[in-house]
């Protein structure tokens, strides 16, 4: 123990020798302008007005060293190739300070698409190495370092018997109160999100618990509602205080661009907060005159996410789909253009199915029509079993509908229709005003049902979290209303059923409850 405490304070004596009294100022400066910066960006840049990812708050600080960057630190940024970073454990090039930690974040992030070669790499002689460099240099790692070194072996998916990743951990542990509120977000996320092992999770208690102690040092924006919509669902007594924090207690001097990521972040997560007719007030409040004025993208954004949350006002809903605003949208082969208008059609969907008094206007039939994308994705595991399963259940192709387009901007997994017996009818033979491209010319007989399959795979949902993200809540809230019965496939569920008759059943079992649950109504 004392050995370590000696090595520390070495280390942080040796770091405050090499910064330069008189560059403290400059340091100021530059950072209180990216302050300022992300406080705006993310609501008025016209590339993403969703706030940044922990990762870029914490990669940020990466342009403020405290020392001149040598060449090791260059190859180490320019490496392509997992060898190209193993290379430079032997020759003449000197590793010291970071650079191991510096390595293993690169390795991290080069293999972070190829999972196959992180085993392959684990057993290298050399990375073996690198790790045993890591345990000795670990004190003079930096705190910004530290916190992607951490995220980085937990994507490299290092045992839990590893000793350099306990290491890693305990120094996390030693330093916890010297960190700042973002590196300790950012470590919540990661054991949150890339471990699962207890001791991953011993540590996250750890963390969350320094979070809610010290919400009060969040001075920006950007910081605020990034930590909110990655780490405020771990613990409601942290996100409790978050909402308190240049929202409700600052109501007079929030700014439109900080109130515009707030409710975006809070649309992601469907998060209601406690005081919701106080905070919804305070955004009509500043959106009223403002609204107009925005990047029309923004616009559609931020309506969007009040049809989310349940709070959008009809003049709101008109502001967006009036013809002489989302005709810029219309047609348009920019993605970016073509991501607004599906908002633009959930827009649509929500006047049409939830407001029954909206008097117009609408989005015009021709433009309700699926893009192309929305129906030419790549086909997941869980889809290719789903459907197959169906169809062995259905047992004729007539039955059963599969990527369904509805008009409101949304596609089902699929859809059946049963007659008051609990029969299967030829879906395709009956009307179905829901379809962007009506289908069939029959009425559906009294007592028949519709039933939409909707799958629902890992990243729908809020990080480890059975709580769906706010825009399949709002998918699902549609769906309901446009009549039909909701047949529930979740990730967590499917990967319980091993055999073809377990999927079957579960299937079987799910369409009963759907509509033994409506009977009961």
């Amino acid at each position: 123990m004392a050995a370590h405490l000696v090595k520390r304070c070495t280390c942080l004596l040796r770091e405050a020798a090499r910064q330069a009294p008189a560059m403290a100022p400059v340091g100021r400066l530059r950072l209180a302008r990216v302050a300022h910066k992300t406080l705006t960006s993310s609501a008025t840049s016209p590339i993403s007005h969703f706030p940044g990812s922990l990762v870029e708050l914490v990669e940020k600080e990466q342009a403020f060293t405290p020392y001149i960057e040598n060449q090791v630190d260059h190859l180490i940024k320019k490496a392509t190739r997992p060898e190209e970073l193993l290379e430079l454990l032997g020759g003449s090039h000197h590793l010291e300070n970071n650079h191991a930690a510096l390595v293993l974040i690169r390795l991290s992030h080069l293999l972070s698409e190829k999972p196959e070669d992180k085993a392959l790499l684990i057993q290298d002689a050399r990375f073996q190495q690198l790790l045993c460099m890591l345990s000795s240099q670990i004190t003079s790692v930096w705190h910004g370092t530290l916190s992607r070194l951490l995220r980085s072996l937990y994507a490299l998916g290092l045992p839990r018997t590893s000793k350099e990743l306990q290491s890693v951990e305990q120094e996390v542990r030693w330093r916890m109160r010297k960190l700042k509120y973002k590196h300790l977000a950012f470590l919540a996320d990661s054991c949150a999100t890339l471990s699962q092992e207890q001791h991953s999770q011993e540590l996250l208690t750890e963390l969350l618990m320094h979070l809610e102690r010290r919400w009060t040092e969040i001075e920006d924006g950007r910081t605020l509602v990034t930590v909110m919509m990655k780490v405020g669902h771990l613990s409601e007594p942290l996100m409790n205080r978050l909402e308190d924090k240049h929202v409700l207690n600052r109501a007079q001097d929030i700014t439109v661009p900080h109130l515009c990521s707030i409710l975006l972040a809070f649309a992601r997560l469907n998060f209601h907060p406690d005081q919701e007719d106080q905070f919804f007030s305070l955004v009509h409040e500043k959106l009223g005159s403002e609204l107009p004025g925005l990047e029309p993208a923004l616009q559609v954004d931020l309506v969007w996410a009040l049809c989310v949350l349940q709070q959008a006002r009809e003049a709101e809903l008109q502001a967006v789909l009036h013809p002489e605003f989302h005709i810029q949208f219309l047609g348009s082969q920019s993605q970016k253009d073509q991501n607004t208008f599906q908002k633009l059609l959930h827009v649509h969907a929500t006047a049409l199915l939830e407001y029954p008094e909206y008097s117009g206007p609408l989005l015009p039939a021709s433009a309700v029509a699926p893009w192309p994308s929305a129906l030419d994705r790549k086909v997941t595991p869980l889809q290719k079993e789903l459907q197959e399963t169906l169809k062995g259940l259905l047992g004729s192709a007539d039955r059963g509908s599969f990527e369904v387009a509805t008009q409101y901007g949304w596609v089902l997994d699929a859809e059946v229709l049963l007659d008051s017996d609990g029969q299967f009818l030829p879906v395709r033979d009956f009307v179905a005003p829901h379809l962007a491209q009506p289908t069939g010319s029959q009425p559906p007989p009294a007592g028949a049902k519709r039933l939409a399959f909707l799958r629902w795979e890992f990243p729908n949902f809020n990080s480890r979290s059975k709580d769906l993200l706010g825009r399949f809540v709002l998918a699902r809230r549609h769906i309901l209303a446009a009549g039909f019965l909701i047949v529930d496939v979740p990730f967590y569920e499917w990967l319980e059923l091993k055999s073809e008759w377990q999927k079957g059943a579960y299937l079987k079992d799910k369409m009963r409850k759907a509509v033994a649950e409506e009977l009961a109504k």
